[in-house]
């Protein structure tokens, strides 16, 4: 089973946790560590022969072209993350198009490849955005990976699909959500981030041995290039748990990802998206037939 491999291109400055403490014009300013520890990202995943999708802010794209042109050059699928992490739930349609587009536009012009799959910061398409597939389809993107189907405090669409799915039945548009476990009749966020960072290897492991073993699914797992920086700067003025969230175990966190590189098998999610889609297809050819 080849599993979903994606690392999230954002900097330190520009998390979730932090959307309320460090101010976006005061970005430029900041130490810029994304491009040296993208290429670490890119120098372990040439060990262990795996490939992934960078799911890529415009805003990145645009001050590290020569990064994205790397990227791309080492066999990596090179998507849309939006162009300043701005959550899609706080966007409207005609906002969040401009993201789109303009996210697009800049990552293409950087890499010379085209863009057709997109994830949105903090997982944050849901039940309050209906539109956002629909945009997404008419842009021409063929797949999203954008639903964490989760109850969280910061984000989580809990009653969405745990697997690929279709959001409208008339358009082959594809949606990955992130992995999730099952324990007890209870869904576990088990994707990557802070949860790989946070709990045992062991968890992890269980989790894509249950997704795979038993659903026969491919997992989707994600992090972000920050994750594997315990020398970046501390922001004093966040709450505690964003501070927790944020800090614990960086220093591991290489070493843990190493590990499940090289336990299980990785590759795009471009990839993921194809065979997922071919399957759907063959699941409502098959149900056609039975029905009629």
């Amino acid at each position: 089973m080849v599993n979903g491999l994606s690392v999230d291109v954002e900097d330190w400055f520009q998390v979730g946790a932090f959307e309320d403490v460090i101010e976006r014009d005061s970005w430029g300013g900041l130490d810029d560590r994304v491009e040296r520890n993208v290429h670490a990202i890119l120098d372990l995943f040439d060990e262990a022969k795996a490939t992934a999708t960078f799911f890529t802010l415009g805003w990145v794209a645009q001050r590290h072209g020569t990064l994205l042109r790397e990227i791309a050059k080492r066999g990596h699928e090179v998507a849309s993350h939006g162009w300043d992490h701005q959550r899609v739930f706080r966007m409207d349609r005609q906002t969040f198009a401009r993201d789109l587009e303009k996210t697009r536009k800049t990552i293409e012009d950087c890499c010379g490849k085209r863009v057709i799959g997109y994830r949105a910061p903090s997982f944050s398409i849901d039940h309050r955005t209906p539109w956002a597939f629909m945009e997404l389809a008419e842009q021409g993107y063929l797949y999203s990976s954008s639903v964490a189907p989760v109850a969280h405090d910061h984000y989580g669409w809990a009653d969405a699909p745990r697997f690929a799915f279709r959001p409208m039945p008339w358009h082959d548009l594809i949606e990955l959500p992130v992995t999730t476990a099952e324990f007890r009749g209870k869904r576990l966020a088990a994707g990557g981030g802070g949860f790989f960072r946070v709990l045992p290897y062991a968890f992890s492991r269980w989790a894509i041995r249950q997704v795979n073993r038993e659903e026969q699914r491919p997992a989707i797992f994600y992090f972000h290039p920050w994750e594997i920086d315990p020398g970046q700067p501390r922001v004093s003025g966040a709450p505690l748990r964003s501070r927790l969230r944020h800090y614990t175990n960086l220093s591991k966190m290489s070493d843990k990802l190493n590990q499940l590189i090289n336990e299980f098998s990785w590759g795009r999610i471009d990839l993921i998206a194809h065979r997922e889609n071919a399957r759907l297809a063959a699941e409502k050819a098959a149900k056609y037939e039975l029905d009629t």
